[in-house]
């Protein structure tokens, strides 16, 4: 995608403050002195069989966009691609059903949308949401000394391959389902709060791959400590039986030569760094001085806290993992 979007005239407007030329999460367009838009789209096929989940799962993933850049979603727009005939309606109301309760619990309202007749089913939300234009947190921001934070744990798209096999126990694939479908609010709210440099929500390029965007952007060396990654149940586990989506693969081929991986970090924790996520964390850089309360609030909210590695000056490599 990014060659394809690299030969396309960039768009230019002074009360454009973020657009798809600088791969962040979300577009954000100035429409006062204190407020902007904030815009995104995002749907997909199912990754879960149960259809009211799907949809807590998908508008989740969608609403995502708007809390990685710091805003509050306020309408959403249903995307739907329906295999008409073949399919019961019901399923589709089930799926719209899950989608309405979690824009519902942002906050916001769906307003419409519109579906297409279509051979698999899709579905998901362009979202729009508010943000103070001076406050907008968006990946390139980090800076040399801060500490790193992932707020969900890793391993949805392993998990989730392993559903589709059969392979799973259902306590953990409800862990890995109910996970996917929480929304990034609180997190949003308290980085915002602890005026966070940077941030992304971790998606389909896995936790390096969003990393790199960030390292690149901020022109930094990103460090992580791979024993401090929060992990799903069983995913370790699960990585060793060989439940790596394909899209695993893709990633660590488009970071080949951009990440250093100390060989002593378990090969199985490996396949985690690239796993692609669904509805993910938010990977945030928050200066040293107010990690630590960071931290605390994040624990207080029931979310990972621990540290996961710091901001350094650019060296050699974009990013580093070490054990």
């Amino acid at each position: 995608m990014a060659e394809v979007l690299s030969s396309l005239p960039q768009s230019s407007h002074p009360n454009l403050l973020v657009g798809f030329n600088k791969a962040d999460d979300a577009g954000v367009y100035r429409i006062s002195e204190t407020q902007a838009l904030v815009q995104t789209v995002d749907f997909f096929p199912p990754i879960v069989d149960d259809p009211f989940w799907f949809g807590q799962i998908a508008a989740a993933n969608a609403l995502s966009d708007v809390y990685a850049m710091g805003g509050t979603p306020l309408t959403a727009l249903n995307i739907v691609g329906f295999p008409l005939g073949t399919m019961p309606p019901d399923i589709l109301t089930e799926i719209l059903r899950g989608g309405n309760e979690k824009v519902v619990e942002a906050g916001a309202v769906v307003v419409g949308g519109h579906s297409i007749k279509d051979k698999e089913l899709k579905f998901g939300l362009a979202v729009t949401g508010l943000i103070d234009p001076r406050r907008i947190v968006t990946n390139s921001g980090a800076r040399p000394g801060d500490v790193l934070f992932l707020t969900k744990a890793l391993g949805t798209g392993i998990i989730t391959t392993a559903i589709k096999r059969n392979a799973v126990q259902a306590t953990v694939a409800d862990v890995a389902i109910r996970q996917m479908a929480a929304l990034n609010k609180v997190a949003a709210e308290l980085m915002v709060q602890y005026k966070a440099a940077a941030a992304t929500d971790i998606t389909g390029y896995g936790l390096l791959g969003h990393a790199y965007e960030m390292a690149a952007g901020s022109t930094v060396t990103i460090r992580i400590s791979a024993g401090n990654l929060p992990l799903l149940p069983d995913s370790l586990r699960l990585a060793g039986l060989g439940m790596n989506p394909g899209g695993s693969n893709d990633n660590r081929d488009y970071l080949a030569g951009k990440v250093q991986v100390s060989g002593t970090v378990d090969p199985n924790l490996q396949h985690l760094l690239y796993d692609p996520q669904t509805s993910g964390g938010l990977f945030i850089a928050v200066a040293e001085s107010a990690a630590s309360e960071f931290a605390a609030a994040l624990g207080s909210a029931g979310l990972p806290n621990q540290p996961i590695g710091r901001v350094e000056s650019k060296g050699p490599f974009p990013l580093i993992v070490e054990p």
